[in-house]
């Protein structure tokens, strides 16, 4: 990190009693004196339309066009209380519409006869950010809104020429490339109602990035809603997020026992590592799936991996860090649009991506933390569908990680057999 990043930054007190903290308190996630508590909301409320939450009709047009009928639970306890421009915190499980409701949210308060940028969602990978402009794009259709994508990967000055010409409502970015545009003063973010940190667990988990969090945060009104979103939350991150948030209303849906998704088998293969390949042939041949990805450890072993599928003519595309952005989004587009059944990607691509007809994860390598497990196996089975996520388990080490995983989960991982269903 550069230096000038390394600041002095208090945030406002914003209640009298409130003790003041430092960047160092945030960095090292010290205890403070929290603000009164909010309610915790668990319960699951029936029978609830998208009409309930009196959205505007382009919104309720453009859900209707989704073929969406009734929110989720995450869509229920949040949307209401956001579209009044309440901070939110929210830990629910992969596959719940958590991006919906932030999408919803601030295009609801949106002042679309502005020209000024009212909203900013910082996401931790370039195709994250991809996605989540898409959505944008998708429920703003009938609206007279412009979504700027703020990424690496391209080159700077066709951002500088999107905000000078386009005069966005609406950023979604990465934040090396917002901090670039805010330090050559291309950006302007004094405007800016909306904050919002999607899988902020990654994004507050390491000090550089926090740092660039504390840089973006200085940038903008102190007065502005803050939404924070998430799969997985512990005690430090939930200390560090509040910090950054005024009162804010904490939506939890289900504790760690809970977060693993209903609809999805989860199953192990013992396995040596010199047969994997012919392991992992053997699930692609047998099992119905309709997409799949397949997460490994390293840049070095996606592109092997991918390889060696491909010279079997299989339908794969991989994504890794070493890939052009061009290539990395294509490749995205082609699994997206169903014109590629197989995603061969690191392990640090498993968070917030969703493809729509993904029933099948299988981890050839396995995650070297339960987090990382839940969220890799989070990409099958959302929004209640059927999955299967099978891991392959090689070595004293990722023996370790399955007994902390069913332990923390409250489930059993199975030995895959013979004859699987999705």
């Amino acid at each position: 990190m550069d230096s000038d990043l390394k600041i002095d930054f208090e945030l406002l007190d914003y209640e009298d009693d409130e003790e003041e903290f430092n960047n160092e308190q945030l960095l090292n996630g010290n205890d403070y004196n929290l603000l009164k508590s909010p309610e915790k909301i668990t319960e699951n409320r029936q029978n609830t339309s998208f009409r309930d939450f009196l959205l505007k009709p382009e919104l309720l047009r453009a859900i209707t066009d989704c073929g969406f009928e009734n929110p989720s639970e995450v869509q229920t306890e949040c949307i209401p209380q956001a579209v009044l421009g309440v901070d939110i915190l929210c830990q629910a499980k992969s596959g719940m519409g958590k991006t919906c409701v932030f999408v919803l949210s601030t295009l609801q308060q949106l002042d679309t006869k502005s020209n000024s940028i009212e909203v900013v969602v910082l996401v931790h990978t370039r195709e994250l950010a991809f996605q989540v402009s898409r959505e944008y794009d998708r429920f703003s259709k009938y609206m007279n809104v412009e979504t700027a994508l703020l990424i690496g990967g391209i080159p700077q000055r066709m951002d500088e020429r999107c905000l000078r010409v386009n005069r966005p409502n609406i950023v979604v970015a990465t934040a090396g490339r917002l901090i670039a545009l805010i330090r050559d003063k291309t950006i302007d973010l004094t405007r800016v109602q909306h904050f919002v940190i999607d899988e902020f667990d990654k994004m507050l988990s390491e000090r550089d990035t926090i740092q660039q969090i504390l840089f973006i945060n200085q940038s903008i009104p102190t007065e502005r809603q803050i939404m924070m979103f998430s799969a997985t939350m512990d005690e430090n991150l939930h200390i560090k997020a509040r910090k950054l948030m005024q009162n804010p209303l904490e939506v939890i849906i289900g504790d760690d026992r809970r977060l693993i998704l209903h609809g999805l088998q989860q199953f192990y293969v013992e396995i040596l590592e010199k047969e994997k390949l012919k392991k992992l042939c053997q699930i692609l041949a047998n099992v119905e799936y309709k997409q799949t990805i397949i997460f490994v450890n390293t840049i070095q072993r996606c592109k092997a991996l991918y390889e060696s599928l491909y010279s079997m003519n299989m339908s794969v595309v991989p994504i890794h860090s070493s890939l052009s952005q061009e290539m990395r989004l294509n490749n995205y587009q082609l699994v997206k649009s169903y014109r590629r059944r197989i995603l061969v990607v690191t392990i640090m691509f498993d968070r917030g991506i969703d493809f729509d007809r993904v029933n099948l994860v299988v981890n050839y390598d396995m995650p070297e933390c339960s987090d990382d497990y839940l969220h890799a196996v989070g990409r099958a089975g959302r929004f209640g569908t059927k999955g299967i996520a099978i891991s392959f388990i090689s070595g004293y080490m990722a023996d370790k990680i399955r007994n902390e995983i069913q332990s923390r989960f409250d489930i059993k991982l199975d030995e895959l057999p013979e004859n699987v269903v999705i």
